[in-house]
């Protein structure tokens, strides 16, 4: 795949806080990259970067082979940029804003007409065409700022929390539109919403502190989980010393009894993240526990990024 955005050592510092320590990556044709982190973490300093909002302290990025730094104007126009709080005119239309956009971007006519229409289409927008800005929802807000970043079709897509403020429907309908879009561009999302990552990411950063502390696909950091392979099993009998038994087997590693939505059970964990359900199984067949309830856990992306992110911050 083609190497769309070049993050190259970028540093970003104000005063005497360094916001961005060293990020370097690259995102390729085809990959929705997330961009998770905790709140200061220098995930919107970076997108900002990225765009040529705001100048690196030193690094810089190249994007479709245009630097961000010595060629702005060239790497400008293959960005659609999402900024946080998507800012607007407040007292323009999305129809007129959009225009204005059009017009900014060199489209006229026809074409500018062709390309509104499309970008109103993506985002659900024709209820609220001649609605002043200022008085739409955080929600119809965010869409205007999507369609802006739409408009004029651009290779890269750099999404800074696309779906803040939508309801769940709205949500479902942009992650349904990005992930339409993705064959063709690189896009990078920051986001905050773990579920956002397995909606719609190919890889995922964790980042704190301004450094990298991950990079992987969402199941590579799902596999770094304690709960990776763990095995939730529920009896119908709790006079069973089922955690003894389940303990000398030899690949489990710990056993805990837990009480959530599907009642009282037993977490069965493995050792250093190995399959455990075979060994688990023959064990319930062979002593004949009343199961009611046996199934392997996924790993869990928000055990990963609590792990990670916490240890940055001690």
């Amino acid at each position: 795949m083609d190497v769309m955005i070049d993050a190259r050592h970028l540093h970003r510092r104000f005063g005497p806080i360094l916001a961005v320590d060293d990020v370097t990556f690259t995102v390729a044709q085809g990959e929705v990259l997330g961009f998770l982190g905790p709140n200061g973490a220098g995930k919107s300093t970076t997108m900002k970067m990225i765009t040529g909002f705001l100048a690196p302290t030193s690094g810089t990025a190249v994007i479709c082979g245009a630097d961000i730094v010595l060629d702005p104007i060239a790497a400008k126009r293959r960005i659609g940029y999402l900024p946080e709080g998507a800012p607007c005119y407040p007292d323009m239309t999305p129809a007129s804003f959009l225009g204005f956009i059009a017009r900014i971007r060199g489209f006229g006519g026809d074409e500018a007409r062709r390309r509104i229409a499309l970008a109103v289409e993506h985002t659900a927008l024709q209820t609220v065409l001649a609605q002043p800005i200022e008085t739409l929802s955080k929600g119809y807000k965010r869409r205007v700022g999507l369609a802006q970043a739409l408009l004029h079709d651009p290779e890269i897509l750099i999404l800074d929390e696309p779906t803040d403020g939508l309801d769940p429907n709205q949500k479902h309908e942009v992650r349904a539109l990005i992930n339409a879009l993705a064959p063709q561009k690189a896009i990078i999302i920051s986001t905050h919403l773990l579920d956002e990552v397995d909606a719609v990411c190919t890889r995922a950063i964790i980042i704190a502190e301004g450094r990298i502390l991950a990079d992987g696909t969402p199941a590579e950091l799902e596999a770094r989980s304690r709960h990776h392979n763990a095995v939730r099993l529920s009896l119908a009998r709790d006079d069973i010393d089922a955690a003894g038994a389940l303990m000398r087997l030899p690949g489990v590693a710990l056993v805990e009894e837990v009480e959530d939505g599907e009642g009282r059970g037993l977490m069965i964990f493995p050792r250093d993240g190995r399959s455990i359900v075979a060994e688990v199984s023959d064990l319930v067949g062979t002593a004949q526990w009343p199961v009611t309830a046996l199934r392997v856990e996924r790993g869990r992306l928000e055990d990963v990024f609590r792990a990670i992110t916490t240890r940055a911050a001690a």
